[in-house]
């Protein structure tokens, strides 16, 4: 049998049928990973027998993956031809039907890895054999010539074109599927952050920059220049209501106004952006015992009155709750950009970290400016734990309380380095309960916020919050604001109920 190339596809000459009779062709069977396709020509009357070049003698089945070597004769022109040896895995996609007992030539076998076309069996002075059907290189198949073979079906299932591998993997009917789907916990946080990549955008446009004049030119914060302090920044706060004012901006402009009442006692403020202000209630020069609310998301100069009512009503808890002779104040610190609930910026600690430094100087100035041995807690809510635990290494504070936390970035209060006690409470009404404590980073940016501050592991001092949802820490006559108020005067505060 003669063989060509691997490289090449010979195409053997043809031979016409004689006008008495019709032949059909060898069927040839494809390499490994093809599929033998029978084809049936009928010859024309009016073409002339073309001679092949040799007789076709008994040919060997190639050797084959779970299939033995052996040889087979060609079969006689009186018999039915053998089967098809098709590789093992595959399927026949006949064309054609069968061809007659009297007419069909032996079936070719091409030995594996090549592509050899052997000459056809030399015509009978009655017949005239057609050209052999062509033979598909190695590895791949002919184009199915019928509808039927075009499309194979599996089950359900079908594949556009015999011997394609399916688009989808098939299916386990002895157990579960093996696609793992993630946690509850992952999915919730992908989807907080979906949400918030698609609505921070449109958060971020809802409002136009806001005209204001630059923060007022400030002596050192000491307790001989407070009231200068307060004096100028209330003249500040007044000429950014008059630029809102005239921008068309009424509700950004009263609460300039009211920040700017003769009686308010700013330490710092700026009405540019969102806005910033530090406010001082009490007698911060004499007080024995400060406290320093670091607010939350959401927290701007346009919401700033919730912020001052939560200060408000700490401080007058701490007036009637103090020992005689004992002074206190609170310091509300709005000294940074919030982000906003829902946005990108937080679920990531970036707000956090840009946060932190300033903090750190405040509390510095703070000290400078109160009694040297002054006791002095932070209460950190929300995001504002985020910033008070990046700030905590550093801070001159002698507590620092965390509430409604999503986590502070640091996985255990040992973590934060810092000499100051930490404390930590949740509300049982608080959403933020379920929120993930996860937290990872992806290029250079950290979401999530890590070990749940209340827990067991993260090791700071548990107290009693109630019933308090996420924005009811500081309500008047609640367990929560009794606790933040003991934990201000240096007093132990209650210990969850059971």
């Amino acid at each position: 049998m003669g063989h060509t190339q691997h490289s090449t596809h010979p195409h053997p000459p043809t031979n016409a049928a004689s006008p008495s009779t019709d032949q059909h062709s060898p069927t040839a069977v494809g390499p490994q990973g093809g599929h033998g396709h029978r084809r049936t020509n009928v010859a024309s009357p009016s073409t002339a027998p073309l001679p092949l070049p040799l007789p076709l003698p008994a040919v060997a089945v190639a050797p084959h993956e779970g299939l033995p070597h052996r040889p087979m004769k060609a079969a006689p022109s009186s018999t039915p031809p053998p089967a098809a040896v098709v590789p093992q895995g595959r399927h026949p996609h006949p064309t054609t039907k069968t061809a007659s007992p009297s007419t069909a030539p032996p079936t070719a076998i091409v030995p594996q890895g090549s592509h050899g076309h052997g000459p056809a069996k030399a015509a009978s002075p009655s017949t005239a054999p057609q050209p052999p059907a062509a033979i598909a290189p190695h590895g791949g198949h002919l184009y199915p010539t019928t509808e039927a073979a075009r499309v194979l079906r599996v089950g359900a299932r079908t594949r556009p074109k015999a011997g394609a591998p399916p688009t989808d993997p098939p299916p386990n009917p002895d157990g579960p599927p093996t696609t793992r789907r993630p946690r509850k916990g992952l999915r919730t946080l992908l989807a907080t952050l979906l949400t918030a990549a698609i609505a921070a955008p449109l958060s971020g446009a809802a409002r136009p920059q806001i005209p204001a004049p630059a923060p007022a030119t400030l002596p050192p914060i000491t307790a001989t220049t407070l009231q200068t302090t307060y004096a100028a920044n209330r003249a500040n706060a007044t000429r950014a209501a008059d630029m809102a004012d005239a921008h068309g901006d009424t509700h950004r402009a009263a609460a300039d106004r009211t920040l700017a009442a003769p009686s308010r006692h700013l330490l710092t403020f700026d009405g540019r952006g969102a806005g910033q202000a530090t406010e001082v209630l009490g007698d911060l020069a004499h007080a024995d015992h400060i406290a320093v609310l670091v607010p939350g998301s959401d927290t701007s100069l346009d919401t700033y009155a919730r912020f001052h009512k939560a200060a408000a009503a700490l401080y007058t808890d701490l007036t009637h709750r103090a020992p005689r002779g004992t002074r206190t104040a609170v310091v509300a610190w709005l000294g940074y950009e919030t982000p906003a609930t829902v946005s990108t910026t937080v679920t990531t600690t970036t707000r956090a970290k840009e946060a932190a430094p300033h903090l750190r100087a405040f509390v510095r100035d703070l000290r400078a400016a109160a009694k040297p041995r002054a006791h002095l807690s932070l209460l950190c809510h929300s995001y504002g734990t985020v910033v008070c635990g990046r700030a905590a290494q550093g801070l001159e504070a002698d507590d620092i309380v965390l509430i409604g936390s999503p986590g502070t970035g640091a996985d255990t209060a040992t973590a934060l380095h810092t000499h100051a006690r930490i404390w930590a409470a949740r509300g049982s009404e608080d959403w933020i309960a379920r929120v993930p404590h996860v937290s990872a980073t992806f290029f250079g940016t950290t979401v999530g916020f890590g070990t749940d501050p209340v827990s067991h592991a993260f090791g700071a001092r548990i107290f009693d919050a109630g019933d308090a949802n996420h924005s009811g820490y500081f309500t008047p006559g609640s367990a929560s604001l009794t606790n933040l108020a003991r934990i201000t005067l240096a007093d132990p505060p209650e210990a969850p109920h059971a």
